[in-house]
């Protein structure tokens, strides 16, 4: 199998709601499926940047909860660790009122863990016996790296979502991303593909039939339904379903619903538009994930660097991909262009004004095809744009990761100065 073929696999996995709350259940699960038993107290430790995304979402099939008290709450008396980032998928009504006891006995404390990777979460559970269980997650979502009970530190059989192995990603370019798009056997990845664009179609569809958040997907196409708005639309629709708690699954993308969201339904859409097989769809999709992953890589799973506009860059490649995928320069153009439109967008949280944020990103990745198609592109030397395009997705990552760490500790700040604590019950 080819590596990016692997690579694949291993990031368009299915989820379902926000995937800072679900890490956080799933830790959970898995310590209470160590433990044994409800737990009498829990410390939830959390890096900044899982307190920031969990703060302001719902957590699915929850009636409303928030916080990461109520995803640890979830995660322990309805939570399946078996079933990955769809954790939470078999909550039940009982549940709800267990956790919210939970919730209300005090059991949960919620800690700012500092000095750590961006993506960091440790459960510590301890029962009435004394029997005490730590359980973290780090630097992907579903990324399991300890398990200890007493004392004694174990990794069971079937850990859950090791990291593929770092080589992987080494070879990813755009070169060579359009060079396996335009040859892969599409076998190699079918499932996944189908996967994502049958539930996040979806999901769209529920946004945009459904009231969640700020129906910013409706109120898009209250106004046009040309194929800019309409491709703007779905990817909003998807993102206000899930931010505000729709219970349906979604394939993500570098550990994001709203980056698998982004990153495909668009490039959907304008297949529809242009009457696109299946064949050159799925080998476009190929090229919008792989971008939004090589973009990724440089900037860090979680940061102040708002996601999603790598991935309506990627999202951009893809369209781009659909009208000439032998136009090479037209692709790199693109994905430069919508960089430089959309770059330095901030991070301050997951929540249901993320809908918009996704109608810029996709606006930009249109709005850079478009450039680059009437030879209108920004020129090497302006901003942070290079002369080459892997210089230009460095500088982007450069920026975002070392240029905006100090911003996102202000923006971490200021939102907890906004409420009296990081949950209901931060330390």
């Amino acid at each position: 199998m080819h590596k990016f073929s692997q690579i694949l696999k291993d990031e368009l996995i299915c989820a379902l709601g926000c995937t800072e709350p679900i890490a956080v259940a799933l830790a959970s699960a898995r310590a209470r499926a160590v433990l044994g038993s409800i737990p009498a107290s829990v410390d939830a430790y959390c890096s900044g940047n899982i307190i920031k995304n969990v703060m302001g979402v719902t957590v699915p099939n929850s009636q409303g909860m928030k916080g990461i008290d109520s995803a640890v709450a979830l995660g322990i008396v309805g939570g399946k660790a078996d079933l990955g980032l769809e954790v939470l998928s078999g909550v039940t009504e009982t549940d709800l009122e267990t956790a919210r006891q939970l919730i209300a006995d005090n059991v949960i404390r919620v800690h700012l863990k500092e000095g750590v990777p961006n993506l960091n979460i440790e459960i510590h559970m301890e029962d009435a016996r004394g029997n005490k269980v730590i359980v973290e997650i780090m630097n992907q979502h579903n990324n399991i790296v300890r398990i200890s009970l007493n004392g004694e530190e174990f990794m069971e059989a079937q850990v859950l979502g090791r990291e593929s192995e770092k080589n992987l990603y080494d070879d990813l370019s755009m070169k060579a991303i359009l060079d396996y798009a335009d040859t892969v056997g599409l076998e190699e990845i079918r499932t996944e593909l189908d996967n994502q664009m049958k539930l996040n179609a979806a999901i769209a569809q529920a946004g945009l039939t459904q009231d969640f958040g700020s129906s910013i997907g409706k109120i898009l196409l209250s106004g046009n339904n040309d194929i800019r708005t309409r491709a703007r639309a779905k990817a909003a629709a998807g993102s206000d379903a899930r931010m505000s708690g729709c219970a349906l699954p979604v394939v993500i993308n570098a550990g994001s619903g709203n980056q698998g969201i982004t990153c495909s339904l668009p490039v959907m859409e304008y297949a529809r538009e242009m009457g696109a097989d299946q064949e050159k769809t799925m080998r476009a999709l190929l090229v919008s994930n792989l971008t939004a992953l090589h973009i990724k890589r440089y900037i860090g799973r979680l940061s102040a660097f708002c996601g999603v506009t790598s991935a309506g860059a990627a999202a951009g490649a893809g369209i781009a991909y659909l009208h000439d995928s032998s136009n090479r320069d037209l692709i790199y153009q693109t994905v430069a262009n919508a960089l430089m439109i959309d770059s330095g967008m901030v991070c301050d949280g997951a929540k249901p004004s993320c809908a918009a944020k996704i109608a810029s990103a996709v606006d930009a990745g249109i709005t850079g095809f478009e450039m680059a198609k009437t030879n209108r592109s920004f020129k090497a030397g302006e901003g942070l744009l290079k002369e080459d395009i892997e210089e230009t997705i460095r500088s982007i990552g450069r920026f975002a990761a070392k240029g905006m760490k100090q911003t996102d500790i202000e923006v971490l700040n200021i939102m907890l100065d906004k409420t009296e604590d990081v949950s209901s019950k931060a330390e």
